[in-house]
């Protein structure tokens, strides 16, 4: 694992400042650019597979982005899959035109990896754009769409088997929303609906609280809402995001909180400033930058040999345990 020492030595900053820029230190006075720079340099260091180009014809493919930069700096799982795509790509001699769906050209490429949450406009109309479409962490079964997204049944399962394994017994899931860019339709968090059918099964005593993004600051304010209206403090805090448990460690260390000895935290998706917060986060792990490396593979399969039916990959997870919890 690269050290806060190795990732300050490659952003040409000071391990001070690279140590607040990954617990997301909203009183850190630097730029956006230095802080992607730092976030860049942690992802780099955390991605093991560095291969040569080969020397292939290049294929164009359009990279289309839900994200835009600056939200991808709030919640890095986006950005992060977005980096496994393009070292792929690099990797395989691939050419990548990047593209929002708001600056949507028609340029033609062999095919279109579309990653964030879409709706059925703006679905239809990547179908007709280009005849090879690969949906990444949004569902296209319905739209008869490949897909590539996470198996959170499984990983809501290994959660509360690790839950239980603790002997919690009462929890919270901190869940956030999402909407789609297009006609703004709400996203249900899948997380949170396996989360009550399991729990309920397992006789926890659960609450839950929804807050208004999957960011950071988003956590933060809930938790304080939460802390105001005098709810029982749980065992464990389950947050659907690391951004939503970075901001509700926050909440909780500010009004006197002690993680884990008071209260025990738990995140979703291991991004890659989630193992140099204080304390670490336990989480579980979704391979996103391999994720991106899927999509890119899949999609070179696809062109090459287009499958009858649209065909769905559900990615498995695995809990990694660090401090946050007691």
């Amino acid at each position: 694992m690269a050290t806060i020492r190795d990732i300050a030595k490659q952003a040409g900053v000071s391990p001070a400042t690279v140590s607040r820029v990954l617990n997301y230190d909203a009183t850190l006075s630097v730029g956006e650019q230095t802080k992607a720079k730092v976030f860049a340099t942690a992802e780099e260091l955390n991605y093991t597979k560095h291969k040569r180009p080969n020397k292939k014809e290049a294929t164009v493919i359009r990279l289309l982005q839900w994200y835009d930069s600056q939200e991808e700096l709030a919640d890095l799982y986006y950005y992060s899959i977005r980096m496994g795509i393009e070292k792929k790509a690099e990797e395989l001699n691939i050419q990548l035109l990047r593209e929002s769906f708001e600056q949507l050209s028609e340029t033609v490429v062999n095919g279109t990896i579309a990653v964030g949450k879409f709706d059925t406009e703006q679905i239809q109309k990547l179908k007709k754009l280009d005849d090879h479409l690969l949906l990444v962490d949004f569902d296209g079964t319905a739209a008869n769409v490949d897909s590539i997204i996470v198996d959170f049944e499984a990983s809501i399962g290994k959660l509360l088997a690790f839950f239980q394994e603790k002997s919690f017994k009462h929890v919270a899931i901190l869940s956030g929303k999402e909407y789609t860019k297009g006609s703004q339709q709400e996203i249900p968090d899948p997380r949170l609906k396996f989360f009550k059918a399991s729990s309920t099964q397992q006789n926890l005593l659960a609450d839950y609280i929804v807050a208004d993004h999957f960011s950071v600051e988003a956590g933060k304010k809930a938790i304080k809402l939460f802390l105001k209206e005098k709810r029982a403090i749980p065992e464990v805090f389950f947050c659907a995001s690391d951004a939503l448990a970075i901001g509700a460690m926050q909440a909780l260390k500010k009004k006197g909180y002690l993680i884990p000895k008071d209260v025990s935290i738990v995140g979703f998706n291991d991004i890659s400033v989630a193992q140099y917060l204080s304390p670490p986060l336990t989480t579980i792990k979704v391979e996103t930058d391999w994720m991106g490396e899927l999509a890119v593979t899949t999609m070179l399969e696809n062109i090459k040999e287009p499958p009858p039916v649209s065909r769905k990959i559900m990615l498995s997870t695995k809990l990694i345990i660090r401090d946050s919890v007691s």
